[in-house]
């Protein structure tokens, strides 16, 4: 008996851990050019060097255009961060690809992501980890990406609007955390949210100055640090405990 396409695309989904895959491009598919271009010219090529397979491939299917404004569409894979309204931006595709490879999600990790956005890397995640846990402190924002994330078929990804700083803490502790936002110092929260050996990577620094992309990496009682690449990201939000800020 031949199995229906339907059910064995859940079979397959199934076995890697409930993890949901985006369908993959049409051959009439208006941006399938732009897309493989995005991932030939802006990730692979000298100078970027982004070499995990699977998240290029990932960046090669997934439609990056549905989680932007629909004026914004026709730029959605050129190799600029674009505007998704309330002063928050969807990062460059090269920053996607260049943090996800840096947190190395594996198939059965559970990630938090703070910073939803539009909702793209949270995407992303999903194609890649177990579960994905996100937070957006911008009410509309939050409320649109749960709406595309769920539209697209993204049923592993659990979204809330909130306070970032504090994580979930009901959910942890997560194998990996990635942080879309910049705060001036990494939240204490975040480092206890975190697994023994798990790993996290943030933006560090002032608003609108020179910022450092870090990953940390939990080993027990110590946090080992890493600066990997000065970015500038759109600061954290939301209230703090006094004598952190």
């Amino acid at each position: 008996m031949r199995l229906g396409s339907r059910f064995m695309a859940w079979w397959l989904t199934f076995l890697a851990g409930q993890q949901v895959v985006a369908p993959a491009a049409t051959t009439n598919d208006p941006f399938a050019a732009p897309r493989h271009a995005m991932v030939a010219e802006q990730l692979k090529a000298p100078g970027r060097d982004i070499t995990n397979a699977r998240v290029l491939a990932v960046m090669g299917r997934l439609p990056r255009h549905e989680f932007v404004p629909q004026r914004q569409r026709s730029s959605a894979y050129e190799d600029r961060p674009l505007s998704i309204g309330q002063g928050q931006t969807i990062s460059q595709p090269f920053i996607v690809a260049f943090m996800t490879e840096q947190l190395d999600p594996k198939p059965t990790d559970k990630v938090l992501e703070i910073g939803t956005g539009s909702g793209y890397q949270a995407a992303v995640l999903a194609e890649l980890a177990a579960q994905v846990y996100t937070i957006e402190i911008v009410a509309d924002l939050g409320r649109q990406a749960a709406y595309d994330l769920k539209r697209l078929g993204y049923t592993n990804v659990h979204t809330r609007i909130g306070d970032g700083y504090r994580g979930w803490p009901e959910a942890a502790p997560f194998d990996a955390i990635i942080v879309t936002c910049a705060p001036d110092n990494v939240p204490q929260p975040l480092v206890d949210q975190l697994k023994d050996g798990g790993r996290m990577i943030i933006p560090i620094g002032p608003a609108g100055t020179h910022q450092d992309l870090v990953i940390l990496r939990k080993r027990g009682d110590r946090v080992e640090k890493q600066n990997v690449l000065p970015v500038l990201f759109v600061p954290m939000t939301g209230e703090r405990p006094r004598a952190e800020r």
